[in-house]
């Protein structure tokens, strides 16, 4: 007899609606030709995000747990599939673009069509390996939103006519914030427990098995800077020949960088119409550096971020050392009308003070200037930040069973972890815990870095 949630599965279609919702609205500025290009690698055409979303929805949950489903079109299981090896065959990725047909009605009336399964489906109580699954599926599309955002950046950038994704309006203004001045946080974890371990009876609660099991970590005393490098610092290590400087650079990177051309960070254009002789491409067009040089560097590639660490003559933190610092901080979640992520500091004052991180739900949809505050800022939000911390399992890991068990695991080679999410990151997906991954040349993504050094450092 299969075991059910104790309530009616209301909340859990309330948040499937809004999960879906959102990623709808994410795709509102575009047209059909933009939801085809997929303009490098690492990318996805925003058409075969919308279709890859339903195909979860449909593979894991519609077609094991309900008996009656019928699938939209017998050709989208594979079709759509990413990288599941042990369903069976797919197209290779690079192939995606070329996808004009199914047209985009199509993938719109396959998400209508998996939409109503899914509704009658959260009607009833649920098997709670179905709720499980459902919760990782909603996880999954938030996933596939910051996506969605990272790759129209992209393709609508290598457009010869770098189109906005939303114009930016006349009553925006530049910022005039000033980032506080770098300074140094201080902790000493010694033995300490990294990760978490979910309680195998609960439904709701969520995490990644790449966050599993919770385990001790010895982390030595060591500081991590109050804020994220900002691109006026980064200009300076250009400045000061840091991209032609071998010394500074790993191997790897330094071959890498010079067969890419690499001279700045990805969407930097050099203008002798600006002040500063650059301007950036947004996801609301160019603006010149001058305009942002408070704001956290964002699309550095690994390479590039242990490379300013070594010229700033620190280094980068490990996965472990990030979050043990952010863990220090406490959480407010918000979950309507607008969710949103707010920290403050875990030894409350009489009068907690939270500072809102710059997530997906901000609409900024890139990285703002940190506040004049003391303690740690921006660990939430902003850019994602390198760690120098290799992608492997926890001692004691396990895949998920089945087909989902390729998920995160396979991926445990040739990778380097990021922490604390970004600007288009769903502020109901991150937490402490989080571990994203890329490998180490990636640079579409809106990371950037963060200092740390040891405690013997000179402060």
């Amino acid at each position: 007899m299969p075991t059910t949630i104790a309530t009616q599965s209301t909340p859990l279609l309330a948040r499937y609606k809004a999960v879906r919702h959102a990623t709808a609205n994410l795709c509102s500025p575009l047209s059909p030709e933009d939801m085809m290009v997929q303009s490098c690698p690492e990318a996805s055409p925003v058409k075969w995000h919308l279709a890859h979303t339903s195909w979860f929805f449909e593979t894991f949950i519609l077609r094991e747990f309900v008996a009656t489903y019928q699938p939209f079109h017998p050709d989208f299981a594979w079709l759509f599939n990413s990288y599941y090896n042990s369903l069976g065959d797919m197209p290779e990725k690079k192939l995606r673009s070329s996808f004009s047909r199914p047209p985009l009605d199509a993938i719109l009336a396959y998400r209508t069509h998996v939409d109503a399964a899914m509704d009658r489906l959260l009607q009833h109580p649920l098997e709670d390996e179905a709720a499980r699954r459902i919760v990782l599926g909603l996880e999954h599309e938030q996933q596939h939103q910051e996506l969605i955002a990272t790759d129209i950046k992209h393709a609508l950038f290598t457009n010869p006519l770098h189109p906005a994704y939303i114009e930016a309006s006349p009553e925006q203004k530049p910022t005039t914030t000033i980032a506080p001045p770098l300074d140094w946080i201080s902790f000493n974890p010694g033995l300490t427990e990294i990760g978490l371990t979910l309680d195998p009876n609960s439904t709701e609660a969520f995490a990644f098995d790449n966050e599993t099991p919770r385990h001790k970590v010895y982390i030595p005393p060591y500081r991590l800077a109050n804020r994220p490098v900002t691109c006026a610092e980064y200009l300076t290590f250009m400045e000061q020949n840091g991209y032609n400087r071998p010394e500074l650079w790993l191997s790897e990177g330094w071959i890498t960088q010079r067969a890419e051309g690499w001279q700045a960070p990805l969407y930097w254009h050099r203008d002798t119409t600006t002040k500063s002789g650059w301007c950036i491409y947004t996801l609301r067009g160019f603006i010149p550096l001058e305009d942002l040089s408070e704001t956290p560097v964002c699309h550095l590639s690994f390479f590039e971020a242990d490379a300013y660490a070594r010229w700033a003559g620190h280094r980068l933190p490990t996965e472990f050392e990030w979050e043990h610092a952010a863990t220090a901080l406490g959480l407010l979640r918000k979950e309507a009308p607008q969710p949103e992520l707010l920290t403050y500091p875990s030894k409350k004052p009489a009068a907690i003070v939270a500072t809102r991180a710059n997530l997906l739900e901000a609409g900024n949809l890139h990285p703002t200037p940190a506040k004049a505050l003391s303690g740690l800022q921006q660990i939430f939000g902003d850019v994602w930040e390198w760690t120098a911390s290799g992608y492997t399992g926890y001692p004691g890991y396990h895949p998920l069973p089945g087909a989902l068990g390729e998920y995160n695991g396979k991926f445990m080679s040739s990778q380097m972890v990021l922490r604390g999410g970004s600007c288009v990151t769903p502020a109901t997906h991150i937490r402490a815990t989080y571990r994203n991954f890329f490998t180490p040349a990636t640079r579409w993504q809106f990371s950037g870095l963060r200092l740390a050094q040891d405690a013997t450092h000179p402060a």
